[in-house]
């Protein structure tokens, strides 16, 4: 059994390689890829938005060689930008809710 960042690693790499080179390179993702990645792995995410305008944004802005395709160092850079955007919502949430604690106990 392997530690849990370890395996979130292993994961992440499974994950990305279960979706690459289904057409064309195979160490990289295509808008198609990109697409049923997200849709299949991140569909909370993609919930709300224009799911062709929303995949497309997201490809242009992780695509920093502008190769029109998604290579795993700028997919971890996708993972770990929405993974902060999860921590910072849960950190501010928690906040949130022990302040409204505090304050109900203060009423009492």
């Amino acid at each position: 059994m392997c530690a849990n960042l370890q395996g979130a690693m292993e994961d992440l790499i499974a994950v990305f390689h279960r979706y690459s080179g289904k057409e064309g390179d195979k160490y990289k993702l295509n808008n198609k890829e990109l697409k049923n990645l997200l849709q299949e792995e991140l569909t909370d995410f993609l919930t709300g938005c224009n799911e062709s305008s929303g995949v497309e944004k997201i490809l242009h802005d992780l695509d920093e060689d502008g190769d029109g395709e998604v290579d795993f160092q700028e997919f971890v850079v996708l993972v770990a930008a929405l993974t902060v955007a999860c921590n910072d919502f849960f950190v501010d949430y928690d906040k949130k809710s022990r302040k409204g604690k505090e304050d109900s106990c203060q009423k009492d």
